[in-house]
C-alpha cells in the first residue's frame, strides 16, 4: 500500500428530493438534516462528506441503518450523482464523464459486489461469473478460462454447473466476489457483502478476503453496519452518522480516542487486544539493544506473552527497520487508560 490516493470524495453532498438547492442552503446555514427535512420534505443522504481511499488499501465505511453509508459507495460508481461536490477515481472525475466514458469506467476500473449477492438465477456459477467479462465483450473461451481461475481461487471448483439456487448463502456470495475479481478492476466497491451471512460464514469469507488481498493488493472500499468487521478487515475506518463522518482513522485510532458518544458506544465491548496494535503505543526513544522485536502492525494480545522473557520488546517499521520499543507495562497501561475511556 501506498499514499497515492484512488478514490477522492470531496465535500459531498447528496439530498433527495425536488428541491434539492433549497435544502442544500439552509445546509450552508448550519440546519440539521432533521431541520432539513422538516422545512422542505427533502432527505439529507449525505452532507459535505469528504474521503480518500488510498491505493492497495481497505477503506471501511460503517455506521448504523440510514447513516448514509450505501448511498455514499454508490457515488463512486455513479449509481448516485451528488448534489455537490466532485469525485475523482484513479484521477479521473468521474461526474465529468459522459455516457460512453462511464459506462467503460464501470467496465475496466471498478466492480462491485452487493449484499443481495445480485446473481442471476437462471444461469449457472460458470455463467455468472463470466458474465461481466460478457458484458465488457470478450470472447466466450478467453472468459470462462478466467471464470473457470476464480471460481477455484474462491473455493468453488465443482460448482461451475450449479445454479444459484442450489448454493448456500455462503457459496453465493463467493460467486458474487468471483465475479467481481474476474473484472480485474483495479478498485473493488463491497457494500454490505457479508451482511446476509450467517456469523461463522461471515468470518470465513472476511478471513477470504484478507487472504485474497494480500496477493491483490486491490484497493477496496467496504460497506458494512458491524464494528468488529470493520475492525478486523479495515486498513482505516471512517463512522458515519446522519449523512456526516464523525471519525476517520485507523481501527487503534478509534478505539484509543473515540470522538464522541456515538463511536464510544461502538467501541465499547471491543476486545481491545486484539485490535490496539504496538505501532500505537510504542516509545520512540526506546532504541536500546533487545533480543526479539516484532512488527509495527502486531497486536496487544500477540506481543503480551513475549514479555514472560523479555523486559522490552522492539518494534519494526514495514521496512524492518527499529522504530522503538514497548514493554508490558506500556501495553498493559494503554489497555487500561481504554478501559476507563469506555466505562
Amino acid at each position: 500500500m501506498d499514499d497515492t490516493p484512488v478514490i477522492e470524495l470531496n465535500n459531498i453532498t447528496k439530498i433527495f428530493g425536488n428541491r434539492p438547492d433549497v435544502a442544500l442552503e439552509l445546509l450552508k446555514q448550519g440546519c440539521t438534516k432533521d431541520e432539513v427535512q422538516e422545512k422542505t420534505d427533502q432527505v439529507v443522504g449525505l452532507k459535505d462528506v469528504s474521503l480518500s481511499v488510498k491505493k492497495g488499501e481497505i477503506f471501511v465505511v460503517m455506521g448504523l441503518s440510514g447513516s448514509g453509508k450505501s448511498t455514499l459507495i454508490r457515488h463512486v460508481n455513479r449509481l448516485i450523482d451528488p448534489t455537490s461536490g466532485s469525485i475523482k477515481v484513479n484521477s479521473q472525475d468521474i461526474l465529468g464523464m459522459d455516457l460512453e466514458a462511464l459506462r467503460q469506467f464501470r467496465r475496466h476500473d471498478v466492480a462491485m459486489v452487493f449484499q443481495n449477492f445480485g446473481l442471476l438465477p437462471h444461469r449457472n456459477v460458470l455463467d455468472n461469473v463470466a458474465y461481466g467479462l460478457e458484458i465488457r465483450g470478450d470472447e466466450k473461451t478467453a472468459r470462462h478460462e478466467i471464470a473457470h481461475e476464480w471460481i477455484e481461487r474462491v473455493g468453488l471448483s465443482g460448482y461451475e454447473n450449479s445454479r444459484p439456487h442450489q448454493l448456500s448463502g455462503g457459496q453465493q456470495q463467493r460467486v458474487g466476489l468471483a465475479r467481481a475479481l474476474a473484472m480485474d478492476t483495479s478498485v473493488l466497491l463491497m457494500d454490505e457483502a457479508f451482511s446476509a451471512l450467517d456469523p461463522l460464514i461471515r468470518s470465513g469469507m472476511q478471513e477470504q478476503l484478507l487472504e485474497l488481498q494480500n496477493s491483490l493488493h486491490k484497493t477496496i472500499l467496504f460497506i458494512t453496519h458491524d464494528f468488529d468487521e470493520a475492525i478486523r478487515i479495515g486498513d482505516r475506518i471512517a463512522v458515519l452518522k446522519d449523512g456526516e463522518v464523525v471519525q476517520t482513522g485507523r481501527p487503534e485510532d478509534i478505539i484509543l480516542k473515540p470522538a464522541n458518544d456515538y463511536v464510544l458506544d461502538f467501541v465499547r465491548d471491543v476486545n481491545r487486544a486484539r485490535v490496539i496494535r504496538v505501532g500505537a503505543i510504542l516509545d520512540k526513544s526506546q532504541m536500546k539493544p533487545c533480543d526479539v522485536s516484532v512488527p509495527r502492525l502486531t497486536t496487544c494480545e500477540d506481543v503480551l506473552p513475549l514479555f514472560a522473557r523479555h523486559e522490552w520488546v522492539g518494534v519494526l517499521d514495514d521496512g524492518g527497520a527499529r522504530i522503538g520499543g514497548v514493554s508490558a507495562k506500556q501495553v498493559i497501561a494503554a489497555l487500561a487508560r481504554h478501559s476507563e475511556a469506555v466505562s
